[in-house]
């Protein structure tokens, strides 16, 4: 059976959806459609704590399908601005875990990733599928991916 490691890059996905769809992105119809007919060795969603209620709930229910839930926290900066970002992170998982699986599924629309996509392709010679909200997603990601899967009206919620 074919073996999969996803990658799911939650704050890039929630706001991209929301700003091109105004809706939210369904993890169990993508958790369908990204592991038919796959083993799954790996599925790890990179979120930001704010230590809210309703993100608790949210974070159980990706534990719930089948994610490791990994969180940073929220950081506020002295000037207003935020930081919350786990690029690095999913990096270094992808890359540890291309070894172990097929294909390597990642969720993000964010261009910084397509090194990441070449070196997964060219070094470990691996499938590389991209989830992303296409007029969302960099050209350079989706030119990278052994295949670029939109996010549109079937992988949403309502």
């Amino acid at each position: 059976m074919v073996k999969v490691a996803i990658f799911v890059d939650v704050q890039n996905v929630y706001y991209t959806v929301r700003q091109a769809y105004k809706r939210n992105f369904d993890y169990n119809e993508f958790w369908a459609a990204a592991t038919s007919g796959k083993d799954v060795v790996k599925a790890i969603a990179y979120a930001i704590d704010r230590g809210d209620q309703k993100q608790r709930e949210f974070q159980n229910i990706l534990r719930a399908i089948g994610f490791e839930v990994k969180l940073k926290p929220y950081i506020q900066r002295a000037d207003g601005s935020a930081k919350g970002d786990w690029d690095v992170g999913i990096t270094l998982d992808a890359i540890e875990y291309a070894e172990q699986a097929d294909v390597i599924v990642l969720v993000s629309g964010d261009g910084d990733f397509d090194l990441l996509v070449d070196k997964i392709r060219g070094v470990h010679g691996k499938k590389v599928e991209v989830y992303g909200v296409p007029q969302l997603t960099a050209n350079s990601l989706m030119s990278a991916a052994s295949e670029f899967i939109p996010i549109d009206k079937d992988l949403l919620l309502g």
